[in-house]
């Protein structure tokens, strides 16, 4: 098995880290265009073996020909958001920058499985199917499993319960028009409907919705990157391990939902094959409205991309 991250910025090298203590690939690349930059933190990822217990071999490259053969290819290169700045104001230049970096991955190997971190997130993984021409179960956008994550913490912090114990179901774009979806969310299988009020729910909500901002908003510079890199290690586990774990993704719908071509976030079954299966959950006509509005949103938004990935 052999795994390469593209951008040795925050997420990526918190997930190339992460990745190499789990020991999921004997071979993990991680690769930016600035020189240095990926050496000097591969090299220091692989001297951490001995205490960190793990012989994962790290490289750290500017050459695309090092990610030669990857298995699993983890995009994470793009321009964070800055205070005030929306996802879709990132569309245009993280677009160029994923088109060439999909057009690379692609020169050097044939049918990796790629994961897409950059923002905005679901456009960003329309533009590496495209340009990668691979079947979309081999495309996939991690966005539900992050904010899924922040649904959660930000339960336990309500209810003073351990995240172990909760279950969060997040749907549609990574942004701000992402769907919780409420009568799916549990604690220990109980609703949350039955433990706080629709008040304090529809506040959690809200904030999930504005979780990245909030972040950014504290850093001033730079936006999350230890969540959204866990979150996609998570992702890259079940498929190495084939562990069929069931995750909201962002992957291209077939008519699901009413939904044709677009990537949006849905559960489905992550395996060693990529997706391997969409789970169409039943959705109140608010819910599915929501889902669909988020989906329109995301196509409106790669229509504008389309002189671009000709």
């Amino acid at each position: 098995m052999k795994i390469t991250v593209i951008g040795a910025g925050n997420v990526g090298a918190t997930a190339a880290f992460r990745l190499a203590e789990k020991q999921f690939a004997r071979d993990l690349v991680l690769l930016d265009v600035v020189e240095g930059i990926p050496q000097g933190k591969g090299l220091d990822m692989f001297e951490t073996g001995p205490v960190g217990l793990f012989d994962t071999q790290v490289v750290g490259t500017n050459d695309y020909r090092d990610t030669a053969d990857s298995d699993i290819v983890l995009i994470t290169a793009g321009l964070p958001r800055k205070p005030g700045m929306t996802r879709e104001d990132l569309l245009m230049k993280n677009a160029s920058i994923v088109r060439d970096v999909t057009d690379q991955i692609m020169t050097y190997s044939k049918n990796p499985i790629i994961i897409v971190v950059s923002n905005p997130l679901d456009i960003m993984t329309h533009v590496a199917c495209v340009r990668s021409r691979l079947p979309r179960e081999r495309v996939i956008g991690m966005a539900g499993v992050l904010d899924s994550a922040r649904f959660r913490s930000f339960i336990a912090m309500e209810l003073n319960v351990s995240m172990q114990d909760i279950n969060a179901c997040v749907l549609g774009g990574h942004g701000d028009a992402m769907v919780p979806v409420v009568k799916y969310t549990t604690v220990a299988g109980i609703p949350i409907s039955q433990l706080m009020s629709a008040e304090a729910i529809e506040r959690l909500v809200e904030r999930t919705r504005n979780g990245g901002a909030e972040i950014v908003n504290f850093l001033k510079q730079g936006s999350a990157f230890y969540a959204p890199a866990s979150s996609a290690v998570e992702m890259i586990e079940s498929i190495v391990l084939d562990r069929k774990r069931v995750l909201p993704c962002a992957v291209g719908l077939d008519g699901q939902y009413g939904i044709n071509g677009t990537f949006v976030g849905v559960p489905v079954k992550l395996g060693k094959n990529g997706v391997e299966q969409i789970f169409e959950i039943d959705l109140e006509a608010a819910e599915l409205e929501a889902l669909q509005k988020s989906a329109a949103i995301v196509d409106e938004n790669c229509k504008m991309l389309e002189p671009l990935l000709a």
